[in-house]
């Protein structure tokens, strides 16, 4: 058994052993043994060594490139690097399954994807639906001109276009199926616009996780829940790539507090690690607070919140004990998490699935536990 083989093998009963390959749609499993990742991953892959990426190219070292594609089913392939920071990545297989089995394409279906990436994920998605049936449609010429060859031969019927996904693509359109592969804080209405009443649209949502919701029957809204919890990088257009900004496009902890002074002190009584390791918590937080970025050291006695524009909290316990907050800027984000934390403990701490989106032409807002009455966020 090659070594390529072996890695896939491993890779298929990690998952298994899991529980991830999904027992309603045995068509995903099927379609990642007859078209592996490898066959769509480019020859040189980028490894974070800590401070900067760095260049794993195949034909120098095809162990660590291999490794780079199979090591974790929940580990994505940097594909692209842009002035220091990845714009492109082969996305982990635990998380393209997950999305596959929440899209339910079925065969006929047509589908709009945007972020056409490295191929696959549309290649997959291909033959479920039959040929001539997908339409991709990706920002970078670069990468859409490389997925095109790698469609060419291993899925021929996929269209992939250069444009903008934030328009969906409106000359295709009805499509029953929308998926993106890109996160985003806002739903471009377009897409549900295009989507035909009783579609479905799978698109990573927050940066945290990924939503799938359905086109009401008279196109006029669309809704549903959350579905599964990962990161993923954000609309192409949203990133920074240069200066003090982080992949969010939101500057840096750093750089905020450097220009606001502390101007705020007072108790902190709760436990930090829930920040770190719960995250139920953190996916509340984020609906809730979605501007604000909060990071826990490994041994959850300090964190540091910001919302990338001029206000910071520093939260600390160095005894494990009596906790201080202090504050900087005009807004007071501690007080605020505070008091988000309280609201989602009181509603009964309901977990990213209790939790759901609802998308109409001038408004869109998240909710939880229920879509009618229960507590809601505007966003935007």
């Amino acid at each position: 058994m090659d070594s390529l083989t072996a890695r896939r093998a491993r890779l298929d009963a990690v998952m298994e052993a899991r529980g991830d390959w999904p027992e309603r749609s045995p068509w995903i499993r099927e379609a990642v043994g007859r078209l592996p990742r490898d066959l769509f991953a480019p020859d040189r892959l980028w490894r974070w060594d800590g401070e900067a990426y760095a260049p794993v190219d195949r034909a120098a070292d095809p162990g660590a490139w291999a490794d780079e594609l199979y090591a974790d089913p929940d580990a994505a392939a940097v594909t692209q690097v842009t002035d220091g920071f990845a714009t492109s990545s082969l996305s982990c297989q635990a998380v393209v399954v997950d999305m596959l089995d929440s899209l339910r394409p079925e065969p006929g279906h047509r589908v709009l994807e945007l972020g056409a990436g490295t191929g696959w994920n549309a290649a997959l998605v291909s033959l479920r639906t039959g040929a001539d049936t997908v339409t991709s449609v990706e920002v970078d010429a670069s990468l859409a001109a490389a997925a095109r060859a790698r469609l060419a031969d291993r899925a021929p019927g996929v269209r992939v276009l250069v444009g903008d996904g934030a328009h969906g693509l409106p000359g295709h359109a009805p499509y029953d199926r929308v998926v993106a592969a890109y996160a985003v804080d806002r739903v471009p209405w377009a897409w549900v616009a295009q989507t035909a009443p009783g579609g479905r649209i799978v698109t990573p949502w927050g940066r945290l996780g990924h939503v799938a919701l359905t086109v009401a029957d008279d196109g006029r809204s669309a809704s549903g829940w959350i579905q599964g919890l990962a990161q993923f990088m954000p609309a192409r257009a949203a990133g920074a790539t240069t200066g003090q900004a982080d992949q969010t496009g939101q500057t840096g902890f750093g750089a905020v507090r450097a220009g606001v002074p502390r101007e705020s002190e007072r108790p902190w009584t709760r436990d930090l690690a829930p920040l770190r390791d719960d995250w139920d918590l953190v996916f509340a937080l984020r609906v809730a607070l979605p501007e604000l970025r909060f990071t826990v050291d490994a041994d959850g006695l300090s964190a540091r919140v910001h919302d990338g524009v001029s206000s910071w909290a520093v939260l600390a316990a160095p005894d494990g004990r009596s906790a201080v907050a202090q504050q900087g800027g005009p807004r007071r984000l501690a007080d605020e998490l505070d008091r988000a934390w309280a609201a989602w403990t009181e509603t009964g701490s309901p977990s990213r699935f209790d939790h759901g989106l609802t998308v109409t032409p001038d408004r869109q807002y998240a909710w939880a536990v229920d879509a009618e009455t229960g507590p809601r966020w505007t966003l935007g």
